[in-house]
């Protein structure tokens, strides 16, 4: 909900525009695909190289995900580097307490109830590499996709 609040930067209102289908394709491929490198990448490191539990990998599956996909969010909102356009109030505030609050889950009582386990440092430290290598290439991928496709 709070996406449908979110500013848009000026230079997409200054004249008035049709909806691209194509652009709007081209874009999901090439987001979708990095999306899915960076889950396999999620897999791979929780598998294979801190050899996760069933409960490890799913607490730290989880983790990675919803902070990734709150964060991308603001990567992709906007044609400029994320920190250059200012997202809307609610969508800010909305992905810090997302970000504040996941973290916190596997510590709740109810978290075994999804199988959640606190998770050592190692494991934290690498998902949150993972998660900062994510926006980076996200922010890489969107500027070489707008030098290439008209919008």
């Amino acid at each position: 909900m709070t996406i449908a609040t979110d500013s848009v930067d000026s230079e997409l209102v200054e004249r008035p525009r049709r909806w691209n289908i194509g652009f709007i394709r081209n874009f999901m491929a090439t987001f979708g695909i990095v999306s899915s490198a960076f889950d396999y990448l999620t897999f791979g490191v929780l598998l294979f190289f801190l050899h996760a539990t069933v409960d490890q990998f799913r607490t730290g599956w989880f983790l990675e995900s919803v902070i990734s996909a709150s964060v991308i969010v603001l990567v992709i909102r906007t044609r400029k580097p994320f920190f250059k356009s200012r997202p809307g109030k609610y969508l800010l505030m909305a992905t810090l307490l997302i970000v504040g609050v996941t973290p916190i889950f596997p510590f709740i009582p109810t978290a075994g109830l999804f199988g959640f386990r606190p998770l050592p440092i190692s494991f934290l430290f690498m998902l949150g590499m993972i998660v900062v290598l994510y926006i980076l290439t996200a922010e890489m991928v969107k500027r070489a996709f707008y030098r290439r496709v008209a919008f």
